[in-house]
């Protein structure tokens, strides 16, 4: 005998059943020497009713399993575009999927003779929710050997290891139970349907609260940009201005300089006016000696 195949059939039964079975398991391998597995098998723990329920999706909703957590990647993939109508839309189907396997968890356990109360019917949606939302506890889910529900903690190295009761089978997936011989029939449950739509519109709202406060820590990091670049080109103004200011002073000084050049120029031309008259009147003074 394995642990890991002898823990699929404990955990694959009825919470009822586990202990008994347990021990039988346990003589077994101590009647086959086997003491190691004996040992093991003892510190097998039995599963709270929740985690009974989700293992019994696994095993015979795999399918409907898989489509819940398939929609993880769309989900982070929405969020980082900020894709609020696609978000919206998903998180509705997110809830939708999710309740629907919670209302097949309690018809699976009815089927059984057993029912999830509605505490109880949380803890599973819970679960669904914590393993859509994290890789690990959706490899925890999958191997079909929980011993309790998880709930979604937003820490990414949560040890949802310890909730498996072979934490080595992570990884591994719970191998699916026989098709039942009767059709299965549903359970009409009106607190469900109710629940439901209030979930939806809840996760609805807030779905549009997250893509609200994205886009707001956008824009306001957009504002402080432009904050930035304005104060930027308030700066390059004013050294513009103060070039400007340089420069009309320099012109300023150049008029000035200017003006004493026109009249020093002025004043050269009167004197070589005067020079000329002088050297004409001495020229005609000469020619007549």
């Amino acid at each position: 005998m394995e642990l890991q195949e002898v823990a699929e059939g404990l955990y694959a039964g009825l919470p009822a059943d586990f202990t008994p079975a347990r021990t039988a398991a346990e003589k077994q391998a101590k009647a086959e020497g086997d003491k190691e597995l004996a040992t093991a098998l003892k510190a097998l723990r039995k599963p709270s009713v929740g985690a009974w329920a989700v293992n019994q999706l696994v095993r015979r909703e795999a399918d409907q399993l898989d489509q819940v957590l398939a929609l993880a990647e769309q989900l982070r993939a929405a969020a980082e575009a900020l894709d609020g109508a696609e978000l919206r839309a998903l998180t509705k189907q997110r809830r939708q999927l999710t309740s629907a396997l919670t209302t097949r968890a309690r018809q699976l356990a009815l089927e059984q003779g057993s029912r999830l109360t509605p505490a109880v019917a949380d803890q599973v949606e819970a679960t669904l929710n914590a393993a859509l939302l994290d890789a690990t506890a959706a490899d925890a889910v999958r191997t079909g050997l929980l011993v309790a529900t998880l709930a979604a903690t937003g820490v990414d190295d949560a040890d949802h290891a310890a909730a498996v009761a072979i934490p080595e089978a992570m990884g591994t997936r719970a191998a699916p139970a026989a098709a039942p011989a009767t059709p299965l029939r549903a359970v009409p449950d009106n607190l469900a349907v109710k629940r439901e739509a209030a979930q939806d519109a809840v996760a609805t709202a807030q779905a549009e609260v997250d893509v609200a406060e994205r886009a707001r820590v956008k824009q306001q990091r957009a504002v402080e940009k432009l904050h930035g670049r304005r104060l930027q080109l308030r700066g390059e103004v004013d050294e513009l201005q103060r070039r400007i200011d340089d420069l009309e002073e320099q012109a300023d000084e150049l008029e000035d300089e200017i003006e004493v050049a026109e009249q020093d120029a002025e004043d050269a031309e009167s004197a070589l006016e005067d020079a000329q008259t002088e050297l004409a009147e001495r020229e005609a003074a000469l020619s007549r000696l």
